[in-house]
Parts: structure tokens; sequence; C-alpha cells
């Protein structure tokens, strides 16, 4: 249900920026999931009826910008949300589409994971901003993601320029109160202008580029007066702390922690690019020593170096300490990691050696009490899980063909098969596609005598998104690849969304794309197999694959577990037990294959007797564990026709 207006609520940093988006008038929503953004397209999902607004997830973020920048061209507001790795694939339309006008708004929203929680890198996106010369928005709480999303759209549609907003995962995912405020109006009849063409011909590029430049300037003097932007802490200090986002809210914590409120004070920025030069002058130029606080990169503090270097005759002589010469650093070092109140009382304690603050000591046993009360248990795959069934079959395949063969994949719920839950099979994994591009390559590779067999995995979302041009370039130069595409009905990984290979009854009346067929129209060898249901014929699948040449595209589908089963009467799951006559646990030769090497939360062992047994409420009857128990010890209940 949608917020009532004028009322102040508890949100999620995602949910305000989706509400502002609401205030800000849009009417188009759209993006690829990705933690930590997905919250704000699944909320704007949630009110899309109710505010008339249309809302999608696109097949990749390109795709997703292009697509909201159409509303933009024509006279509307639209907002486009990633994360920081998405940026990377929209960059190439980013840097392009800056030096069109836009009549409408468009908000790009740019959800960073320092750290990282849940990404491949912890790039920091606010470079970006200043490579396609647009505005940068850096909110430090969820009251300032909302508005500052109403603010960006607006300032989109006034200069005729995409708008940054970059959030944090700390501030994606924590809560704070929110004063609301009336839903805008979509604005005119949308229309484009066939007199005023976006294009992008080389001749036009320099005249654009010198608007876009000016424009720059017009939007760092608005910058200078913005309320984002302010200081705190008395007149005439010899110390200044400039924080960016979150961070200031950190620099604030620990003056206070620290007492230094007299001595220390605080200038926030909350619009990154442009820098506002005349507002940061006028406090850095009083001070001795300024000290950088922000998540990942020294961004601002590069910047406010340079406004300073270039006004040497009010900036003085100045001590920076930041993350360039370390002195502002978390466990793993300067532009590393997350920042938090601990690193910052790091700095300002080691600056002025202020005497500790006292707390209530916490037990020494504290650490030890708390791992009695936890389960050890490695990161594994869910319960029912089809790639555990997927990847024992490519592990199966690789040992039987004998060559040492290898998995390459990328980022995604599969991607935990480099550790134990996928028996380390992915020998590499970085952005998503990359595996079906490194197979395309190791291919080529046995032109040198390269003789190992490679078996490239990607999840069905990721086929549609970056696999598309790997599978066209492999077929087109004749390459000996394999492509096993993990088709789990749904983009498991950040929250369920749909995407083009999803049911159509799941995803609305969205058709559904068939990952064969597309495989097939573009001239590959394509099977579809149940990897869950059958075990045995996956592993003949690959095993056969790998020994014949060509380009072949294996579908191993099998619904995603823990979705489907949120849907599902539980009463219906077939029943899997142990025979516990049969079961010799410990003293089995498979060394408790079941648990230690399935990693299934629902296979546990008997402390006393050491043969497992299966937790009935946890356990998705999937049957893998009855097809591979050496013992035959683990059985599943079948019906009358012989079915699970």
């Amino acid at each position: 249900m949608t917020p009532n207006p004028l009322k102040r609520v508890l949100m999620l940093g995602n949910e305000a920026i989706a509400r502002g988006a609401l205030e800000g008038g849009i009417s188009y929503a759209t993006g690829y999931p990705g933690n930590p953004s997905s919250e704000i397209l699944e909320t704007l999902f949630k009110w899309s009826d109710a505010h008339d607004v249309a809302v999608e997830w696109s097949v990749n973020e390109i795709v997703a910008l292009e697509a909201a920048a159409a509303f933009a061209f024509s006279g509307r507001r639209a907002v486009v949300t990633m994360k920081q790795n998405g940026l990377n694939v929209a960059a190439d339309f980013l840097t392009t589409v800056s030096l069109d006008e836009l009549p409408g708004g468009l908000l790009v929203v740019v959800c960073d994971d320092p750290g990282p929680l849940t990404s491949s890198n912890e790039q920091d996106s606010r470079h970006f901003a200043r490579i396609a010369q647009i505005p940068l928005l850096e909110p430090s709480t969820p009251q300032e993601a909302k508005d500052m999303a109403v603010y960006g759209l607006e300032i989109s549609q006034r200069f005729g320029l995409p708008c940054m907003l970059r959030a944090v995962s700390r501030l994606s995912h924590g809560r704070g109160p929110v004063s609301l405020g009336p839903v805008a109006s979509k604005g005119p009849q949308p229309r484009f202008d066939r007199d005023r063409p976006k294009v992008g011909l080389p001749f036009l590029v320099t005249r654009n580029h010198a608007r876009l430049l000016r424009l720059r300037e017009e939007i760092r003097a608005e910058f200078e007066a913005s309320p984002w932007n302010g200081y705190t802490g008395p007149e005439g200090v010899s110390t200044l702390v400039v924080a960016s986002g979150l961070s200031a809210t950190y620099g604030l914590e620990a003056i206070q922690t620290l007492d230094l409120g007299d001595r220390v004070g605080l200038l926030k920025l909350g619009t990154t690019w442009p820098l506002p030069r005349e507002r940061i002058l006028e406090r850095v130029g009083r001070a001795d020593t300024v000290c950088f606080l922000e998540e990942v990169d020294p961004f601002v503090e590069e910047g406010v170096k340079v406004v300073c270097a270039e006004n040497g005759d009010r900036a003085g002589r100045i001590r920076f300490l930041g993350k360039n010469d370390g002195f502002v650093a978390g466990p793993d070092g300067p532009g590393v990691g997350e920042m938090n109140t601990d690193t910052a009382l790091s700095a300002l304690g080691r600056l002025f050696d202020p005497a500790p603050v006292q707390g209530e000591p916490l037990p020494e046993d504290l650490l030890a009490r708390a791992r009695d009360l936890l389960v050890p248990r490695e990161l594994s795959f869910c319960q029912g899980c089809p790639h555990r069934a997927s990847f024992y079959a490519l592990k199966t395949a690789l040992e039987l063909d004998g060559r040492d063969g290898f998995l390459v994949g990328d980022i995604g719920c599969y991607g935990m098969a480099a550790g134990t839950t996928g028996f380390q099979q992915i020998k590499a994994l970085h952005c998503m596609g990359s595996g079906m591009g490194n197979a395309c390559g190791f291919s080529r590779l046995k032109e040198f005598g390269f003789d190992q067999p490679v078996v490239a995995v990607a999840g069905d979302s990721t086929f549609f998104h970056a696999g598309l041009p790997a599978l066209a370039n492999a077929v087109h130069h004749n390459a000996d690849a394999v492509f096993v595409i993990l088709d789990n009905a749904v983009t498991a990984m950040t929250g369920f969304q749909v995407n083009p290979a999803t049911p159509a009854a799941v995803s609305h009346g969205k058709r559904e794309l068939r990952i064969e067929n597309a495989a097939r129209g573009l001239g590959a060898e394509a099977v579809v197999l149940d990897p869950v249901a059958d075990v045995n014929a996956a592993v003949e699948a690959v095993l056969q694959a790998v020994e014949t040449g060509g380009v072949h595209v294996l579908v191993f589908r099998h619904g995603c577990a823990t979705f489907f089963q949120k849907r599902a009467d539980r009463s219906a799951r077939p029943r899997v037990w142990v025979d516990a006559e049969t079961c010799l646990g410990d003293q089995c030769g498979c060394n408790r294959f079941c648990s230690r090497i399935l990693s299934c939360p629902a296979i546990l062992f008997d402390p006393e007797t050491g043969v497992a047994r299966i937790d009935e409420q946890v356990c998705t009857g999937c049957g893998l564990c009855v097809q591979v128990c050496p013992r035959e010890a683990i059985l599943l209940e079948r019906s009358e026709d012989g079915n699970p």
C-alpha cells in the first residue's frame, strides 16, 4: 500500500528513493536487479497501479537506461536503477546521452556496494558522473535520499541532462524516518519533437560538448547555495572534516563521541559533482588541517585538492589527511572497504590523541559465548536448489573425461560453486557473462596446444543480459565451446525478479523466451535437461558435449526451489528419509558424502549415532541425495504411478 502523503514514516533508503521518484513525477521506472539497488524498483512495482507509473525489469542496464531516456526525450520524467557493476554496462549510452538535450527528467540511481557485501568489486561509481559531466547527488539519510530524488528529477529537466543519485549499501538498506510530500503530476502529453533530433554525429559532438561544459558551470553555481551542503561546528577552528554522503554521519558521530565539537568543524557535501568551489574555499581556506571521510575512493579528496591548488592565494598551506596518504584507513587499508564510525574515530583519535572513550567493557568470553549459540555451517545453496545437482553433474562429467577440465562462470547464485557448495568447480568468476566470453578465448588456445575441456556456466537472466553476444561470437568463429545455462526461471540471487526466461504465468502475462530457441536461432546445438530429475542424464550430456567439437548449449532447467516452494502446497512435497539400518554414518566409505559434499541444509547427522537424518521441515523433496547416495540409504516416497 502506498504511504499516505504528508506523513512521516519509517523507510529503507531504497524505499525513500522510490518515494522520491514518485513525488518527482516519474511516468516510467526501469532497471536491472542487483543488490543493493533492487528494492527501489520492487517498491515502485507495488505502487505503480495507484500512481499510473510504468515499471519494468529490463534485460540489462544499458537497455534500461536507453528505454528510460526515451521517456525523457518525449518530455516525461523517468528513473533508472542499477548497482555499481551495472553502470559499467550502461556507461556507453550514459556518456553519449549526456551530450543531448532532454526535455523530460532522467534520474540515474546507482547503488554502490563498498565492502563489498554481495558484489564482485567495490567500484566507486562517482567517477562516471565526472566522465559524463552530469550532476551527482550523495544522500546521507533516507530523508535526503527521498528529497534528492525529487530534486534530481527537477534539475535534470531544467538543465536537460541526466542526473546521478549515488547511494551505498548501508544507506540503501538502512531505515530512517521520512517525511512524505505530495506525488507530482505526470506532466504534459508525451511527444517527441522531430525538429530537435537526438543524434551523436561527429560534427555535433564538439558543439554539444561545449554546451555540456557550460551547463556544468551553471550547475556548480546552483550547488554553491544547495541545502545539501552544510557546515557544523564553531567558527575559527583549525581542523576541518570534509565528508560526503553517508560518511558525513560517521564523521559527526565520531566528533561527538570524542567530544571534539569545539575543536573540529564538519563540512558535509551532498552535491559532489561538480563540486561547489566557493563553498569549499570558504571553509577549507580557514583551516590548517583537513581530513576527508568518504566511500570508497578519494573522489572528493582529490577534487578539493584541485580546487585549493587552483586557488592557492585563498587556500594557503593546508595539511591534507585522507586516503591518498593512508591516514584514513579501515582494517584492510586506505581506499578499501566501507567507511564507518570506527574508521572515523581512529583517524580523529590519532589526530588529536584524546582520552579514550570510556564505556561499559564487553565480557571477555562474549565471542566464545556467541559461537556456542551458532550452528557451524558453510555457505551453501538453498535446500532443493537445482544448482546443487547441476554442479554435481558437471563435476562428475569432467572427472570421467579425465583431461583436467574446469568451469568458468560469473556472478549469481551459481557463483557460490567456486566454493564447497558447488564442489569448488568454478575456476574463473568475474562479471556477468564473462564465463561465456572466457570460453571463446580458451577455445582458440587449442591452436597452441591447450587440451583441457572448458565449460562455461551462466544463469537464465545472465544469458539474456550478457551471454547472447558471447554465443554469437562462438558460433561465428566455429569455437569448440560448451555453454551450460542454469535456467531456474527467476533472477533468484537478487530477489526472484522476472527475466525473459521466466514462465508467462509467473511473469504476469509477459512473453516467455526460450533459451534453447535463441541458441538454435544463432546456430548452436541446444539440449534441455532437468538435472534434478535425472542427474545421470545430465552427466552423460555434459560428457558427450566436451568430447564433441563445435558449440553446444545445454539448458539445465529446473525451477528455483526457494521461489516455487513458497508458492507450493507443503503437504504435496515428496517425503525423503534415511534408512537408519542401511546408513553407516561416520563409518560409511562416503565420509558423510550426503552432508559434507552436497552441503544440503536438510541433511543432518545425529551426534549420538552418527547416522544421517532428514529435516522434513526443510527438505523440498528434490531427491538428489537419493540419486547419489552410494549406500542407497536415502529413500524417496513415491506415488502409486511411480513418480516422486
